[in-house]
């Protein structure tokens, strides 16, 4: 009976795990129906919903955009020789997309070191750009050959880096000219924002200065690239597309580089600014102002000691010849032709000159301090008699000497085709109302017409005043850029024949038998008026403009030395005198 019991118990249990174990069979059916459906259901999406992005998102991880920037167009002298090129160097560049992302921070600090370039930059540069540029990022362009090959050494640390040769702004007479020329330099943040309608793009230049400066859009050029896919080394496995970068053109200045270093080199370490000036149409033949730069430090990242020697010299960027100073007895040209012109004198006129002018309680010396007795308007240029012009200036009064100084084109900018041109300043009895809330008194007047008090005038003013009786009374426009159309650059004061006949024999008198003897030699001609300005509590300004050959200018030349003390026909007169004779070497040739 015992038996019999325990059988059927165990015959009871069996029943009961035949029904558990069906069941558990359809569970596991189930569930890898549903597993199965749910990968397929998750497979169909990934393909169908978001094929197109995943596809995309695949070729970016490919696919490499390999901008390839223009070459710029060069800046040539009026002979055709190169004032600014380029040479090719290497850059380095950063692809963020191939870099390894758990090596990254090891990478910045690696490139960091081996370029001398903060991580911070580098960092930055990228997120400019975005961490998923397809593109390559420029971090150091024009890299040492030393740094070519650590970067070599340690290719294996640097995924994502890549080193490749492209040009750079080359400037291979340094120095010289560099204020005509100007610079390149990389975008900030706020030109980019304001020229990607232009199509400027990340790491892209431009012109900062100069003709650089004023030429971007010619001598730009347009981007061209590569679109490649890559493997996942990054190495090139097919190029997809490719379009060629467009050089920018070429421009033609009507600089001389053997006049431009003549200049230069005459004004040595002054501060100053020397113009020279074809006076028939304005045509530049050299513009030279010191302090200046190599704009070749600016063309790849300036180091640590040539930022200091910049910050040694005073205003090296400022362009002397664009800015305005008080221009001294060399204004005297002005207040001449005003009297000549007014009616009130003839060309035959002959006044007293006295040691000084009394108005309004004040004394006006001449400069002598004794006077040059009977002068005609060419022995009071020849001897630049105070008291001759002020008495000039006092019969004519100030709104006629007011509008011959703005015809002349002072108080307003030349038009020369440079940045940052200073127009000047012409003062006038409307002005010194409202600035002093008094008259304009005779005194003012006398002040005006020797180029003395708030009067104002460039080097480049002061040089397309001499060109008035050096062309036959026009005033030129005066420009960089070469031209062949003459006519286009000059307007015509409408001056009377005798005007200009006196002017010019006053200005060569100067020469013969005045203040500028240091110019009176025997192989050409001169012309010229001398200039000390005033500026106390400093040494006061020199000047000198001069044309030859007197009796058929071909070249102005005006040079001025900012605070040197001493006298404009012995400090500036040799200045001209050698910058004239280069210019007949030259022409020789």
């Amino acid at each position: 009976m015992a038996m019999l019991k325990t059988r059927t118990a165990n015959y009871q249990a069996f029943d009961r795990t035949v029904g558990q174990q069906g069941r558990v069979l359809v569970f596991l059916f189930v569930m890898t129906a549903f597993l199965f459906g749910g990968i397929g259901s998750r497979l169909g999406y990934l393909q169908l919903v978001e094929g197109d992005r995943n596809r995309q998102m695949a070729d970016e991880n490919r696919i490499r955009l390999i901008p390839k920037p223009p070459e710029r167009g060069k800046i040539l002298d009026r002979k055709g020789r190169i004032l600014a090129g380029n040479t090719f160097s290497y850059s380095v560049f950063l692809w963020p997309l191939a870099a390894k992302k758990p090596e990254w921070p090891q990478t910045v600090q690696l490139l960091s070191k081996i370029l001398n370039i903060p991580t911070a930059e580098i960092q930055q540069r990228v997120e400019q750009a975005g961490v998923n540029s397809p593109s390559l990022i420029r971090i150091a362009q024009g890299i040492s050959q030393a740094q070519i090959v650590a970067l070599e050494e340690h290719r294996s640390f640097l995924s994502g880096v890549e080193v490749d040769r492209e040009a750079l702004r080359f400037y291979p007479h340094g120095e010289i000219g560099a204020h005509i020329l100007g610079y390149i330099g990389e975008l900030n943040e706020e030109e980019l924002a304001a020229r990607r309608d232009q199509g400027y793009r990340l790491g892209d230049v431009m012109g900062k200065m100069g003709v650089e400066a004023t030429y971007e859009s010619t001598l730009r050029g347009t981007w061209g690239g590569q679109q490649v896919e890559v493997d996942g080394q990054g190495k090139v496995i097919r190029i997809l597309g490719q379009k060629v970068a467009r050089p920018g053109n070429d421009i033609t200045l009507s600089i001389d580089l053997d006049l431009q270093k003549a200049a230069e080199a005459a004004l040595g370490t002054r501060n100053g600014a020397i113009v020279a000036m074809d006076p028939r149409d304005g045509a530049i033949l050299a513009l030279a102002s010191y302090p200046a730069f190599d704009p070749n430090w600016f063309a790849r990242r300036m180091t640590q000691a040539q930022w200091d020697e910049l910050q040694r010299r005073q205003f090296p960027f400022v362009n002397r010849a664009l800015q305005g100073f008080p221009p001294a007895s060399t204004f005297k040209i002005v207040t001449a032709v005003a009297g000549l012109e007014s009616g009130k004198f003839s060309p035959d006129t002959v006044l007293m000159t006295y040691p000084a002018l009394y108005t309004g309680g004040f004394a006006f010396h001449d400069w002598n301090r004794a006077g040059f007795g009977p002068q005609g308007f060419a022995g009071a240029l020849a001897w630049s008699s105070n008291t001759f012009f002020g008495q000039v200036a006092r019969r004519i009064g100030p709104e006629t000497l007011v509008e011959w100084a703005r015809r002349f084109g002072m108080g307003s900018k030349t038009g020369i085709d440079l940045p940052g041109e200073a127009p000047g300043f012409v003062p006038d009895p409307q002005w010194k109302q409202e600035t002093f809330d008094e008259g304009w008194y005779d005194g003012d007047s006398l002040i005006v017409s020797i180029g003395q008090g708030a009067l104002q005038v460039s080097p480049l003013q002061a040089a397309v005043m001499f060109a008035v009786p050096a062309n036959g009374g026009y005033k030129v426009r005066p420009h960089l850029i070469r031209s062949d159309n003459p006519d286009r650059w000059r307007q015509s004061l409408n001056l009377k024949p005798s005007t200009v006949r006196v002017v010019r024999q006053g200005l060569r008198q100067v020469v013969t038998n005045g203040t500028g003897g240091a110019l009176n030699v025997p192989e050409v001609a001169i012309a010229g008026k001398s200039g000390t300005g005033e500026d106390p509590p400093r040494p006061h300004h020199t000047w000198f403009g001069g044309y030859a050959p007197a009796e058929n200018p071909e070249i102005v030349v005006v040079a001025f030395a900012e605070n040197s003390g001493g006298g404009g026909g012995s400090v500036c007169g040799p200045m001209v005198l050698k910058v004239i004779q280069a210019y007949m070497q030259i022409r020789n040739r």
